[in-house]
């Protein structure tokens, strides 16, 4: 048995990442309050409600300071959320670098920024779904070093790709979409069955 109290924050947070897997990737586009662009993957990411549509991500502080991302959507209330395929892995790798305030991760990774049609906040072109969504609530949570901050966001449009979509059914494979293990590990969603649910 091992104890977080008895470990390093960063021996924990290993475990944690490599038993709590896949993870989906939330790719969190945003603009902070002068417009420059930004763009960051998290795997501390999810749906989490129906009725309204929810998700939510949490970043972790960074050398004692928010990252980015956070301070971007805590200055906006808003963010988007880009499905990561297979195809652009590579493409958000790049994207999470540490990287100085003011870096455009969009130029950088060679995507295309579209803005939102009910945010401001930036969307991937490339992606083939995004989620534009509203800031309902920032949650701190956890203890330094390693502390996050939950965000709680409406999604207020889905933009799926025409030929993924069957009336709302997206299809699975279509969209190929990849997740995090632990350490530098990713796994794609190909290897799909179904089960039935008991009645």
């Amino acid at each position: 048995m091992i104890v977080p109290s008895a470990v390093e924050a960063m021996d924990a947070y290993k475990l944690l990442i490599g038993l709590v897997v896949p993870r989906p990737i939330g790719w969190i586009g945003s603009i902070d309050a002068d417009g420059v662009r930004n763009l960051a993957p998290f795997s501390f990411f999810n749906a989490v409600a129906a009725t309204p549509p929810t998700v939510l991500f949490s970043p972790l502080m960074q050398s004692g300071a928010p990252k980015d991302t956070l301070s971007n959507v805590t200055a906006t209330g808003e963010f988007t959320v880009n499905m990561v395929s297979d195809e652009l892995a590579e493409p958000m790798n790049l994207t999470s670098g540490r990287y100085p305030p003011g870096v455009d991760e969009f130029e950088l990774a060679g995507l295309t920024p579209v803005p939102g049609v009910e945010v401001a906040a930036p969307m991937v072109a490339e992606a083939k779904a995004n989620l534009e969504c509203r800031v309902v609530r920032l949650v701190p949570v956890g203890r330094e070093p390693m502390n996050s901050t939950l965000v709680i966001g409406e999604v207020v449009a889905f933009h799926v790709r025409e030929d993924l979509l069957d009336g709302t059914r997206v299809d699975q494979a279509g969209l190929d979409l990849i997740g995090r293990m632990g350490g530098p590990t990713y796994t794609r969603t190909r290897d799909m069955f179904d089960m039935e649910r008991p009645t």
